[in-house]
């Protein structure tokens, strides 16, 4: 493997400022790796061109001492987030041609802060999975293989593609969207770094919705630092959202290597159910020590609520989404199936673009919102959601951060669940709270399992604290000296 898709991004920058690299020969060690992980189908669209194209601008930069904070930074962008000029599908068949007019204001920030995107990344279908294999383009490959057998493994979903571009190193970091987990469980399973934000630290403006209160951008790396340095960069007002957060987005990156000494953890006993994978809880200890040898207080704490997160996150996010996928009718733009009349138009057009598991949560969701059932589910299901919110915030009366398992398992064999929804939608049952209550969460990888594949531990925190998040990660990280090279099977 290429020495250059190794090092993180303060080595290659120092090494661009010594005049011992170029950005160019960067930005080509990340292309010519993509075309060796090819078979991964982490990507839909690639741009190689275009992206040694800017990395002559960024060479110029350097040259000129005027470098940017991310210049020559490889960046995967996940294929629900609009760029200007580049096909951007959200892995469906009816957005298979759609070309955007317009750029997403986080890709906007990144590219502006020097990032080059390399390609746009494969996507559960409207980012609607776990799996990453209900994409129209087919599904995407773990790039790390069980010990045990030699059959493909999920990468975990929604944003699956750009998990397994950072840990196949075909990107150096990547975009993705976290609407019930969709950033920190492949980022567990495939072996890196991934934070969901707090909701509206970072604009929503130019990824397509799937359920509005519940998306949220967010960056993939290999290591902390190089995530807080994308979170950084992306994070921000922006007027363009109305949900966004007027907040001065603070340098995340002088809260790594600060003393966690006499800050308090919370362990919520809700998260350790009776029949918890004993490797998973294994970990979960192991972590548990490390942050007690930081100094860090541990504190048993309780989530009550924490049972009913998944079918409330199943009520509110379709009833979202039949409301949000109702744009795609044929008549714009997308796929256009013709018909005798408008509706027969309406009915063509969804039937043949939308795949089954974005069907069954269009009729859930529209279910759910119907005028008989509308009290019943949707207003108790934000009921309870409310309980939730207020479940988290009464923890963080009593401690600083909550540290739980980020999935119930690793990952498993591409297809092993495919026919049953309800074992898909149990995949996240440690992430959904976090989206419901709209705080932030990282997940770092902290060792293997027997069979060799990658398990991760997530950090939740109060609304606006990354920073806490951050600081806990990094000790996190350095005890647990994780080694990502790619996966077994590269």
């Amino acid at each position: 493997m290429n020495e250059l898709i190794q090092l993180s991004y303060s080595a290659l920058r120092q090494k661009v400022l010594n005049k011992e690299v170029t950005v160019q020969e960067i930005v080509k060690a990340y292309t010519d790796q993509m075309q060796k992980t090819e078979k991964l189908n982490a990507f839909v669209t690639i741009c190689p061109d275009q992206a040694l194209k800017q990395a002559q601008e960024a060479d110029q930069r350097f040259q000129k001492g005027e470098a940017r904070p991310l210049d020559g930074f490889p960046l995967a962008v996940k294929d629900n987030f609009c760029v200007q000029g580049m096909r951007t599908t959200a892995g469906s068949k009816i957005l298979e041609n759609f070309v955007p007019t317009y750029t997403s204001t986080v890709v906007q920030k990144l590219v502006g802060a020097g990032s080059i995107v390399v390609g746009k990344t494969n996507m559960d279908e409207f980012a609607m999975g776990s799996s990453t294999t209900t994409s129209f383009f087919g599904p995407t490959v773990n790039p790390w293989k069980s010990k045990d057998h030699a059959s493909d493994l999920i990468p975990g979903g929604s944003s699956g593609g750009s998990s397994a571009s950072v840990a196949a190193h075909s990107s150096l970091g990547a975009l993705g969207s976290d609407t019930g987990g969709s950033i920190r469980q492949p980022a567990a399973l495939c072996g890196v770094v991934g934070i969901k934000p707090t909701y509206g630290l970072c604009s929503r403006y130019g990824i397509i919705a799937f359920a509005s209160s519940l998306d949220q951008a967010g960056p993939f790396a290999r290591t902390v630092e190089d995530t807080a340095l994308l979170l950084r960069e992306m994070a921000g007002h922006d007027s363009k959202d109305s949900t966004s957060l007027q907040y001065q987005v603070p340098d995340y990156l002088k809260a790594l290597g600060k003393s966690i000494r006499g800050m308090k953890v919370g362990i919520p006993k809700e998260y350790r159910p009776d029949g918890l994978n004993a490797e998973i809880a294994h970990w979960w200890d192991q972590t548990i020590l490390w942050l007690k040898d930081a100094g860090a207080e541990v504190v048993e704490i309780s989530l009550p609520y924490t049972k009913y997160g998944l079918p409330t996150y199943y009520i509110i996010a379709p009833a979202e989404a039949s409301s949000n996928l109702a744009r795609y009718d044929g008549v714009r733009y997308g796929l256009r199936v013709p018909g005798g009349t408008l509706d027969d138009l309406y009915s063509y057009t969804r039937t043949a673009g939308f795949g089954d598991e974005v069907k069954r949560r269009i009729l859930i969701g529209t279910y759910v919102l119907s005028a008989g059932k509308y009290e019943d589910y949707y207003l108790r299901a934000q009921r309870v959601r409310q309980c939730v919110t207020n479940d988290f915030n009464a923890a963080y009366q009593k401690v600083d951060v909550i540290l739980t398992p980020t999935t119930a398992n690793t990952a498993f064999k591409i297809g092993e669940n495919i026919t049953d929804p309800i074992a898909m939608y149990l995949q996240d049952v440690f992430t959904v709270t976090t989206n419901l209550a709209g705080i932030p969460g990282i997940s770092v990888p902290v060792g293997l399992s027997k069979e060799g594949l990658p398990i991760g531990m997530q950090v939740l925190g109060p609304m606006l604290q990354e920073e806490k998040l951050f600081q806990f990660a990094h000790i996190i990280e350095q005890a647990a000296r994780f080694k990502n090279l790619g996966g077994h099977s590269l």
